[in-house]
């Protein structure tokens, strides 16, 4: 299993047969490099545009955007309902979380959770072996509350996702992911900019792996 950051919360997952998008960002606001990214599978946790782009992702890719019990060239998926950070005095925001099982491997994006799992939602996602979560804060887990759910879920290998960069300066009030990194006592993490990994590459213990794409503030 190949996985390549792209940029925000957006990731391509590559197996053998089958290859995903992870909430396709689009907007002139983030000035992360254009989608080139082509994909069977293309998976939405809410409808917001910076998360919502799918016409950007090439090829001809089946669109879910919502909970449900999934199956496409031998991979499953599962979306779960979870909630964004609610606003005060405002409604709950819905987010869908999703559980990839890929050639044995299991991975969760967990989109743009913004409130503690219940063990209803944990029964399903605890599954993970690979885990991508927002650290952002503001509206998503922060860091701390980032690093509460990965110790609720136990992956072996947390990537964290939706932090801010020179990419979303000026438009999203987010904080860097040093802050996430040193909560997970992995300050010196160095950047990559793609993962391979399978069941038996898995690490023992818990790792953070800090994935950014090679490009994310290009010249407009």
């Amino acid at each position: 299993m190949e996985i390549t950051p792209l940029g925000h919360s957006c990731f391509r997952m590559k197996g053998r047969d089958v290859s995903v998008v992870t909430d396709p960002f689009g907007g002139e606001d983030l000035r992360y490099s254009p989608l080139s990214a082509s994909a069977d599978v293309v998976t939405i946790s809410h409808e917001h545009p910076h998360h919502a782009a799918w016409p950007n992702v090439g090829g001809t890719p089946r669109v879910f955007r919502g909970p449900g019990e999934y199956e496409i060239r031998g991979a499953m998926i599962w979306g779960v309902q979870t909630y964004r950070r609610r606003v005060e005095g405002g409604p709950r925001l819905r987010n869908t979380s999703y559980l990839f099982k890929i050639e044995d491997l299991s991975i969760c994006h967990l989109g743009d959770l913004g409130e503690p799992l219940t063990a209803e939602q944990l029964a399903r996602l605890k599954e993970a072996s690979v885990l991508l979560v927002p650290v952002g804060g503001h509206c998503t887990l922060d860091a701390a509350e980032a690093a509460e759910v990965v110790a609720r879920i136990e992956p072996k290998i947390v990537i964290p996702m939706h932090y801010g960069t020179p990419a979303t300066e000026g438009t999203l009030e987010l904080d860097p992911v040093t802050r996430f990194c040193k909560e997970m006592g992995a300050a010196d993490a160095v950047p990559q900019n793609r993962l391979n990994v399978t069941t038996s590459s898995l690490p023992d213990d818990v790792t953070l792996v800090l994935l950014e794409p090679r490009r994310q503030d290009p010249a407009r």
